[in-house]
């Protein structure tokens, strides 16, 4: 099993990023999906998260300008990031809780990661 996530780059204070996170491989099911980052210098932290069935969590500090959603037929999440301000810069990472098809299984996956810097 494999995530891959995208969208990451330079951005100006009050702009917008969509990031995208694609789980590929031996899957038999996804259950909650999600977006951590890590600032340089801090621990990395939950930004937002969603069940299979939809209900959400979103972190205080990007409440109302962060909006998280998932396709479950492309097996995909993703971080829709508004009014972007030069604290939101960090490395973006996705993470998922897969069902394996070969042992039904069910582990924690998480991406490479994608740099959001938000700069003038």
């Amino acid at each position: 099993v494999q995530l891959v996530e995208s969208g990451g780059d330079l951005v100006q204070p009050g702009g917008s990023l969509r990031l995208s996170c694609t789980a590929s491989g031996s899957i038999f099911s996804i259950n909650d999906m999600g977006w951590y980052r890590q600032a340089p210098g801090k621990e990395r932290e939950l930004v937002a998260s969603i069940t299979r069935g939809g209900s959400t969590y979103i972190e205080d500090s990007v409440k109302g300008r962060f909006t998280i959603s998932r396709d479950n037929a492309k097996n995909t999440v993703y971080l829709q990031m508004n009014s972007l301000r030069p604290e939101d810069t960090a490395v973006y990472y996705c993470n998922a809780w897969i069902e394996d098809t070969s042992d039904h299984l069910v582990r924690v996956f998480l991406g490479q990661g994608t740099q959001v810097t938000v700069s003038s």
